[in-house]
C-alpha cells in the first residue's frame, strides 16, 4: 500500500468518523433541549445546533458547503423536480391519513403546534427554523459527507451510489426524529426523508429540499387538523 492510498484513507475514514460523531453529538444536544419543550430558548436553541453543527466542521476542514440555490439557473431545475414531487407525494399523504380516519385510526404522526402560537408565526418557524435547520444539517452536511465518501468508491456503480446515499440520508433523519420525539411512529419520517434527500441528489442545492420540507409539514399540519375534528 502507497503513501498517497494510506493518504486516501485515512481521509476517508476521519471524515466517516467525524460525520458520525458530529451527528451523534447534534442529536443528544436536541434531544435535551427537546425534552423542555418546544417554546422559550428552545424555540431557537434547536436550529442553531443544527445549523453550527453542520456549518463549523465544514468551516474548520475548508470543506465546500452545498449551496442554497438561489440562482435562476437553478430555477428552472428545482422547479421541475420540485412541482411533481408535490403533485404525487401530497395527495397520496391525504389519502393515507382520510383512510385513517375513515377506520377510527389514531394519526401516526401528531402535528404539533404550541399552544398560544399564531399561524403566521408557526409557518415561518417551519419554513425559516424547522426546514432550513434540518436540511442545512440533514442534506447539508450528512448526505454532502456520504457522498463525498461513497463517490470515493470507484468500483460501485452510479446508481448504487446514489442509493446507498438516499438510504443514508433518510435514515439518518428517521432515526434521529425517533431519538428526539422519543416515538417509534417517527420512523415514517423515512419516507419523506428519501424524497427529500432525492431532491437534494438531483437539484444539487438545498432550496428544494428546504422548499417540501416547509410545505409537507404544513400540508400534514393542515390535512391532520382538517380530517381530525374534535
Amino acid at each position: 500500500m502507497n503513501e498517497s492510498t494510506c493518504s486516501f484513507l485515512g481521509d476517508s475514514m476521519g471524515l466517516a468518523i467525524e460525520t458520525i460523531m458530529v451527528t451523534m453529538g447534534a442529536i443528544a444536544l436536541i434531544t435535551l433541549l427537546h425534552a423542555g419543550g418546544a417554546s422559550g430558548p428552545q424555540w431557537i436553541a434547536i436550529p442553531a445546533v443544527l445549523v453550527t453543527a453542520a456549518l463549523v466542521p465544514a468551516w474548520i476542514t475548508r470543506r465546500e458547503f452545498p449551496r442554497i440555490g438561489l440562482h435562476l439557473d437553478r430555477a428552472s431545475l428545482i422547479i421541475g423536480a420540485l412541482g411533481p414531487v408535490c403533485v404525487c407525494v401530497l395527495p397520496v399523504v391525504f389519502l393515507g391519513l382520510w383512510v385513517l380516519t375513515l377506520l377510527s385510526l389514531p394519526l401516526p404522526l401528531q402535528p404539533m403546534i404550541p399552544q398560544g402560537q399564531s399561524w403566521f408565526a408557526w409557518l415561518l418557524y417551519q419554513f425559516l427554523y424547522v426546514a432550513v435547520a434540518e436540511e442545512v444539517f440533514f442534506r447539508g452536511y450528512v448526505q454532502a459527507n456520504a457522498m463525498r465518501l461513497v463517490g470515493r468508491c470507484a468500483r460501485l456503480p452510479g446508481l448504487t451510489q446514489q442509493g446507498i446515499v438516499l438510504l443514508v440520508s433518510a435514515a439518518c433523519f428517521a432515526l434521529a426524529h425517533v431519538v428526539v420525539q422519543g416515538q417509534i411512529t417517527s420512523l415514517l419520517t423515512f419516507l419523506p426523508g428519501l424524497v427529500l434527500a432525492w431532491l437534494f441528489l438531483r437539484t444539487g442545492s438545498l432550496l428544494a429540499p428546504i422548499l417540501f420540507h416547509g410545505l409537507a409539514n404544513i400540508s400534514y399540519a393542515v390535512m391532520a387538523m382538517t380530517l381530525v375534528r374534535p
